[in-house]
């Protein structure tokens, strides 16, 4: 694997041009037309993510309009995240060779103990959860911190880190979530009271643990992590042309279109 990969720091957008970026990202990474690529990112405003298999029947789109909180389907999949307070984070790399060759959950572990390195240093010691099991909630709930993945971060119990991969032959996408609050009402009107009511015995926001969080320091701990983790220069950039094209396109075509976003 190469020893310098690449850093995106693309601030807050838009959220069809924050999935078609990851996904334009992931495509380029693929080709090996440029490097793994750490991609850190926010919200223009409260946005709500489902995951590429999730029905959208538990979701209140009356009110996410009525509030103008966009919703979009990620590429990953996973559970409905709703975005905003928070770090984001992408990281594409090729599977068909180096350290993320051995299957999804081993990648999944190693991209954990980046993050988990970083949360150390800013003062949170999180566990990584190690099996298989969806956690205390049934598996239809449809928010994502409701329940717990192999490779997921948690502290005290309850999941700090949400993520969720999208894996090929040749390569990955991972995306996640670190949320520095937790937006009790608004996912209240979105999913219900019934749905939201156990939320809070099983999220943890990372200001929930460190009042007094430094953003601008976590981002730049998460980058010096990551490159401890895997022994690598982590090099500022921004998208490359193709993937700024690509990006564009896939916005348009694709994170914009109902038949995208609500076919399920």
């Amino acid at each position: 694997m190469d020893t310098e990969w690449r850093l995106i720091d693309s601030g807050p957008c838009d959220a069809f041009h924050n999935m078609a970026l990851d996904e334009a990202i992931a495509t380029e990474v693929r080709k090996g037309d440029v490097p793994p690529t750490l991609r850190l990112y926010g919200w223009d405003r409260p946005s709500l993510t489902l995951g590429c298999f999730q029905k959208t029947a538990d979701i209140n789109i009356v009110y996410c309009r009525a509030q103008d909180i966009p919703v979009v389907r990620r590429p990953t999949g996973g559970r409905a995240v709703l975005h905003g307070d928070e770090l984001t984070y992408s990281f594409s790399a090729k599977t068909d060779r180096g350290p993320f060759s051995h299957g999804l959950l081993d990648s999944y572990g190693r991209i954990s103990e980046a993050f988990s390195i970083a949360l150390k240093k800013t003062g949170v010691t999180a566990e990584s959860k190690r099996d298989r099991e969806t956690g205390r909630v049934p598996d239809r709930s449809p928010l994502c911190f409701q329940s717990s993945s192999y490779g997921e971060l948690l502290l005290e119990n309850k999941k700090l880190v949400g993520s969720a991969q999208k894996r090929w032959d040749d390569g990955l996408l991972q995306q996640g979530s670190i949320p520095y609050r937790c937006h009790d009402e608004e996912l209240k009107e979105i999913f219900g009271a019934e749905k939201t009511a156990s939320l809070k015995n099983c999220m943890k926001a990372l200001r929930d643990a460190l009042p007094l969080l430094d953003e601008e320091e976590f981002r730049k701990t998460v980058v010096s992590s990551f490159e401890e983790a895997f022994g690598v220069r982590l090099l500022p950039s921004g998208p490359s042309q193709a993937e700024s094209l690509l990006a564009e396109e896939l916005r348009e075509r694709k994170y914009l279109q109902a038949r995208w976003n609500f076919r399920l």
